[in-house]
């Protein structure tokens, strides 16, 4: 389900965020935005395979990690294993037909 809230409700880098069951967006125009959508809906997939809490745990600890690493937020948030597989499979609209179960785990360097 897509929720539309206020845009000051998320943060400014951020034009949506997925929360299991929702996907939140900042502007109603990305409701339409199949790649943005796509994306998002691979991390409801992601979250359902870890159970929901525990990808909430890695990804809040993979992200801190690579940020104590590099000392660059962007970059951190950018190398996490979800965020990877979902930037490099957004734009295969087909792809959650075909997506092997724990695929994300190709993406942890």
């Amino acid at each position: 389900m897509i929720i539309l809230v206020r845009p000051q409700w998320l943060r400014k880098n951020f034009d949506g965020i997925t929360f299991w069951p929702f996907i939140i967006i900042r502007h109603k125009h990305l409701c339409e935005d199949i790649v943005f959508i796509n994306h998002e809906r691979i991390h409801l997939r992601q979250q359902l395979e870890l159970l929901i809490v525990f990808f909430y745990l890695w990804y809040v600890t993979e992200f801190l990690l690579r940020w104590m690493a590099s000392g660059n937020r962007r970059w951190a948030y950018r190398n996490i294993s979800f965020e990877r597989e979902a930037y490099i499979y957004e734009h295969d609209i087909e792809y959650l037909g075909k997506r092997r179960l724990w695929n994300f785990l190709k993406f942890i360097p």
